[in-house]
């Protein structure tokens, strides 16, 4: 890998991927709105000196320099990202968008980066960041694919080419989407309204009868923890799942439930810490009571 790497937006996904890299720290760079504001900017310094990398509080501080770039910002900021930094792309610069977006989102992202000069490659993270970190598989799309494809195989990436064209990996991503995050909020809507009405143990079983290769207690308690954890964020992306399904013709109809449950449970505020080993039930009694206490 020659020259500097830059990551935009050093959430979860930026510092977990790049913490696996085979580069030196040093060829790293890192960009956070949250740098820039006063009330965020030591915490997010620390992640930073905690992860070796150099953090700047200008997108083109960060992007000096730099031949390839990483866009890891929430969904709704892939645009805007895009446009903020696009005066700083250097000519030839591989621009990953790695962000949960729409198809048409990941297109106006792609014309302007193009439009400044740079390569632009749509990036879509198909798996929790955790454990695999950067061996999480990505599908990749776009006229740059293929470049792309050479440069994460080099930082030691779980890459496939999912077709030529911008919009093809995202399409992906969004539609799964429908299905994962979806069983999270049905989870949330089943477990918490039979843990109210005390028949919560009598519907995990029911559940484990019908189904007896999933193991619905402990699936409850993981995607309760994922929707306090990681519920804005979702919620984000759903509305991005909302535009990728009109777009197709069709009523978005759960996609806009599963956003407003993922919202409402992300707002809480709630933070559990990991499951106890010794819960028989995968700490779900005490993950779905702290839920219901807020609602």
């Amino acid at each position: 890998m020659n020259g500097r790497i830059a990551i935009i937006g050093f959430g979860e996904a930026g510092r977990t991927i790049s913490a696996g890299w085979p580069v030196a720290r040093r060829t790293l760079a890192a960009f956070d709105v949250k740098l820039a504001s006063s009330e965020t900017r030591e915490a997010m310094a620390a992640r930073c000196r905690e992860a070796d990398i150099a953090g700047y509080s200008l997108a083109a501080d960060a992007l000096a320099g730099a031949a390839t770039v990483f866009c890891l910002v929430t969904a709704d900021q892939a645009v805007v990202a895009a446009r903020h930094a696009s005066a700083s792309v250097v000519p030839g610069t591989l621009w990953f968008d790695g962000n949960s977006c729409s198809p048409d989102s990941k297109r106006q992202a792609a014309a302007i980066v193009e439009a400044a000069g740079g390569r632009y490659v749509d990036m879509a993270i198909m798996a929790p960041v955790h454990p695999k970190k950067h061996r999480v598989p990505v599908l990749i799309a776009g006229p740059h694919a293929e470049a792309g494809l050479a440069v994460l195989t080099a930082l030691d990436m779980n890459a496939a080419v999912a077709g030529m064209e911008v919009g093809q990996a995202s399409a992906i991503k969004m539609l799964r989407s429908v299905m994962i995050k979806g069983l999270e909020a049905l989870t949330a809507e089943c477990i918490l309204a039979a843990r109210r009405a005390g028949v919560e143990a009598q519907v995990l079983a029911s559940l484990q009868a019908s189904d007896p290769g999933f193991d619905w207690q402990a699936r409850s308690s993981y995607n309760l923890e994922r929707m306090t954890a990681h519920g804005s964020r979702r919620a984000a992306e759903m509305e991005e799942v909302e535009k990728t399904v009109a777009a197709l013709g069709l009523p978005p109809r759960m996609s806009v439930a599963i956003a407003a449950w993922q919202q409402q449970i992300g707002a809480l505020g709630l933070a559990f810490e990991d499951e106890d080993p010794a819960a028989g039930d995968h700490g779900l009694a005490t993950r779905a009571d702290a839920v219901l206490n807020r609602l």
